[in-house]
């Protein structure tokens, strides 16, 4: 069997010749490719505008800058996500304020948001975890009634879509990233989308040095930053978009497979798939028993030829957090604390083989019996 990889992109034939028609063409930057890969996402989407960027972080940032967020204001975020969602709104000067998770599908809890909405709370940034879609709707009265911007931090779910509608389309301004690991990848890079002209004006002004559209080159309207595309990335970009569809299938087979072979493990819970949901995956990721130790079976997998993560230790506790927060903070968490100690994240992608995870599953078993304890979770489907 070949080793056994936690991710690994999906790249063809023609995404290389892409990328190297790009380099033949001596134009690398702010070209035709950006353009193309910007109208393929905003249709692909069901937006007006998609704006390229450096990364999925860079977008987050730049979509919070664009609603003029900053010092003094909130805003709403789980901390059960990678820190690139919170320290985007660090970086503005704002507040994060979290919200606890559901039980099931590990995303933030809309019932708790109301009780947290306070006089300086400008936003909610909801997160579609693992690719599963946040209640959009029930997010959307919320902001609504209270007057809030609506941000999707949507890094790892392009391709769901809830209630028919395609993730993206339902915030305000929604950020992609395509780091290598997800779902489709331009090496570096993210996409802001909007339904809204004015914030896509200023995103796009910010991305490349505080120009605007009509401005000479070196005159600049904003204090701005270099967070632009290459066209190498979105040549990559825009290949990888044409069969995102295709990617999309392929990692569904994969998590279908994993299903099967899984389904009879009654000691292990997986995120719960609303029907309203159709998931792009971008993890696989299960829930192990509170008592079995979670760094010993990762060890133990690991010494046998399989990769696994911590997918995610919650922000409000990583070290650096506590620089900006005082220790008499006290946050009431459960859920987050709970379901993220237990959390494993097996290997991924779409070139993994059935026998491969046949093997981890297998190995899995043997692992959690050696553990000694067949004990069901308590948090059950």
């Amino acid at each position: 069997m070949n080793p056994i990889t936690m991710s690994a992109p999906d790249i063809s034939d023609a995404d290389i010749e892409c990328v190297l028609s790009v380099l033949k063409s001596g134009h690398l930057a702010l070209g035709p490719q950006s353009i193309e890969f910007e109208n393929q996402m905003a249709n692909y989407i069901g937006v007006p505008h998609a704006c390229t960027v450096s990364s999925g972080t860079a977008g987050l940032f730049l979509a919070l800058k664009a609603l003029s967020i900053g010092v003094g204001d909130e805003v709403i975020v789980p901390s059960f996500t990678f820190v690139a969602s919170v320290n985007a709104i660090m970086h503005t000067g704002a507040t994060p304020v979290f919200v606890d998770i559901e039980p099931r599908t590990w995303n933030l809890d809309c019932e708790l948001i109301p009780a947290l909405i306070t006089k300086n709370t400008k936003a909610i940034m909801g997160v579609d975890v693992f690719g599963h879609p946040v209640r959009w709707d029930t997010l959307k009265g919320i902001a609504k009634k209270h007057n809030l911007s609506l941000i999707d931090d949507s890094c790892e779910a392009l391709g769901s879509s809830y209630q028919g509608k395609k993730i993206g389309a339902w915030a305000d301004v929604s950020v992609f990233a395509f780091y290598p690991n997800k779902q489709m990848t331009t090496g570096e890079g993210g996409m802001v989308v909007t339904p809204h002209a004015h914030i896509d004006e200023t995103i796009r002004s910010l991305r490349n040095q505080g120009r605007n559209a009509m401005s000479a080159w070196l005159e600049h309207q904003h204090l701005g930053y270099n967070f632009r595309m290459s066209e190498l990335s979105a040549a990559l970009g825009v290949s990888q978009l044409e069969r995102i569809n295709s990617i999309v299938r392929k990692r569904k087979l994969v998590a279908d497979t994993y299903e099967h072979y899984l389904s009879s493990h009654t000691n292990i819970t997986r995120q719960v798939i609303q029907s309203d949901v159709d998931v792009s995956w971008f993890t696989y990721t299960i829930l192990l028993p509170k008592t079995v130790d979670r760094n010993q079976i990762m060890k133990d997998l690991t010494n046998r030829g399989i990769p696994t993560r911590n997918y995610f230790p919650p922000v409000h506790t990583q070290p650096y957090i506590k620089k900006f927060f005082s220790d008499e903070i006290k946050l009431n968490l459960p859920m987050t604390e709970s379901i993220s100690k237990r959390t494993l994240t097996l290997p991924f992608h779409n070139h993994i083989t059935e026998d491969q995870i046949s093997f981890i599953a297998n190995t899995l078993r043997e692992e959690l019996d050696l553990s000694d304890t067949n004990r069901p979770n308590e948090i059950q489907p």
